[in-house]
């Protein structure tokens, strides 16, 4: 018996979960980080435009190259190890090296990506950071760390996974352009916990800012939705009245739904990317399992004063978007309702105009037929008494007896006839 046929996916599926590995990281090290996106089209972009721009940095390095389409590559390239990803959306590049600076957050280290080959990005930089990973210090140097290296009213710290290290770092863009964290890592703290803990700030920080692009596009559209709001309020106000046509408003109410579609159909994307992302950051904050440090405020503190507002707002826009949609709807069937009673209406008294004129119609008919009679008549006995003129002599009657005689009689006969073809036409 022949085995049973793998499908085709099978193992590119289970090495997709085994394909994005945690760096192994031991102190003293430095890393830095970029993130690369496109201002518009993103998600749509050409992959083979990230590749061509790896590929460039690999040659500077004399660096293997990844396969065709690959999503992720590691390798070394000079003293770093560098880690690419590619996402829906956007690009990182992660390069970690043993050992750090005299300076702290000398913009120096971040020179392994060439200033040349930065420019020539299939995109802009989304956000880039540094992270200072030391050896645990004594409680009094990382305090004065700390204050050194950050801003005090923003700054977060925490201890983290059982106190394997301090973390920090105050989400603020320095003069070079980058991000700060800072890593205090404990003795006995291993590699791929190391690797695991800088990982996770850069994707707290990746994910934050990606999320706050809808935060910016709620922005943009409250204006007109503002605009909306008001003139779709207006409207529904006045239909009771009626000081307004149906038709007319029906018509301004198709504008406004139409313009509202539009901006559903616009957003939805990054209102769905925006809810996604956020759920992504606090699952990543969630895992370090903070703890507090010298009473400052943890990551999670920072985001739920700082960044759950500001979602807050993007989740509260979406839910009036959709409100004002939905009262766009049905206004637009309240209208279309009393348009089709109005049309109604309309038709009724039309149908009974029709009646009217249909009954005139037949009045003046039947008296038209009455007329029809007497000239027929005249014409008939005109005719009967050319037949009967020549009996005058033998009866001794006139002409006009004669006449006068079948006049009667004709009379009857053609209203009979004729009231016979109008009861076959009935």
């Amino acid at each position: 018996m022949p085995p049973i046929e793998d499908h085709p996916l099978r193992f590119e599926l289970s090495n997709e979960l085994h394909a994005r590995p945690f760096p192994n990281l031991s102190a003293p090290a430095t890393g830095v980080f970029l993130a690369i996106k496109r201002v518009e089209g993103a998600a749509a972009r050409d992959r083979g435009d990230d590749l061509a721009h790896l590929t460039a940095l690999l040659d500077r390095y004399g660096a293997a190259h990844p396969k065709p389409g690959a999503s992720h590559y590691s390798g070394d390239i000079g003293k770093h190890h560098l880690k690419w990803e590619r996402h829906t959306e956007f690009v990182t590049y992660t390069a970690f090296r043993d050992g750090v600076s005299d300076r702290p957050f000398d913009p120096a280290d971040f020179e392994v990506f060439p200033a040349d080959w930065l420019s020539g990005a299939p995109g802009h930089r989304m956000t880039s950071a540094m992270v200072r990973i030391e050896t645990q210090k004594d409680e009094d140097t990382v305090r004065q760390n700390i204050h050194d290296w950050f801003v005090a009213d923003s700054v977060a710290v925490a201890r983290v996974l059982d106190d394997s290290a301090i973390i920090a770092g105050d989400f603020r863009i320095d003069p070079a352009g980058h991000l700060r964290f800072m890593v205090n890592a404990s003795a006995d703290i291993g590699t791929r916990r190391m690797g695991r803990v800088v990982q996770r700030l850069f994707e707290i920080e990746t994910y934050k800012t990606m999320s706050m692009l809808g935060f910016a596009r709620v922005g943009e559209m409250r204006p007109d939705m503002g605009a909306l709001e008001e003139r779709l309020t207006h409207l529904i106000s006045n239909m009771p009245g009626g000081s307004v046509a149906a038709e007319d408003t029906l018509d301004d109410l198709l504008e406004i739904s139409a313009k509202l579609e539009g901006m559903v159909a616009r957003s939805s994307y990054r209102f769905g990317a925006t809810s996604a992302y956020e759920q992504i950051v606090k699952q990543r904050i969630t895992v370090l399992r903070e703890e507090r440090f010298n009473g400052r405020q943890t990551f999670g503190e920072f985001m739920m004063r700082r960044y759950d507002p500001a979602m807050r707002t993007v989740l509260s826009t979406k839910e009036r978007l959709d409100a004002m949609s939905d009262r766009a709807m049905r206004a637009g069937e309240l209208l279309r309702t009393r348009v089709d009673v109005e049309r109604s209406a309309q038709n009724q008294d039309l149908l009974e105009s029709m009646n009217r004129r249909a009954d005139m119609q037949l009045r003046l008919q039947r008296t038209v037929e009455g007329l029809s009679v007497v000239a027929i008549s005249y014409y008939a006995v005109s005719l009967a008494g050319y037949v009967l003129y020549p009996l005058t002599e033998p009866t001794g009657l006139s002409k006009e007896m004669l006449t006068a005689i079948v006049a009667l009689p004709v009379v009857a006969a053609v209203w009979w006839m004729i009231k016979r073809v109008r009861e076959k036409l009935d």
